[in-house]
């Protein structure tokens, strides 16, 4: 019997991915699968994201935002892995003040 387990990915991605949808796409990948988090652009140009759900949902997510984007182009990815915090019940588009 395989258990799934709940963790938490704290990710940021460089590159070119601001001005291109990333965020819609992040939003959409997380939906298809039933993750939860937020994605928000940050001022230095990157994207930070904070994924919930099986790791294998938000592996495939951070797969799908390096190879099936049709317009950015991700140079690199830094993720942090902890224990689900359940912060949220959604996945929504957060805004830098």
């Amino acid at each position: 019997m395989h258990l799934l387990m709940r963790v938490r990915a704290e990710v940021r991605f460089t590159g070119k991915v601001q001005g291109v949808y990333f965020r819609d796409y992040a939003r959409r990948f997380a939906a298809e699968v039933g993750v939860v988090g937020w994605v928000m652009n940050m001022p230095d140009g990157s994207v930070d994201a904070v994924f919930e759900g099986e790791r294998e949902d938000i592996e495939s997510i951070v797969k799908k935002l390096r190879t099936e984007h049709p317009a950015a182009r991700v140079d690199d990815v830094k993720i942090k892995w902890s224990e689900c915090e359940q912060e949220s019940d959604d996945f929504e588009i957060r805004y830098c003040d």
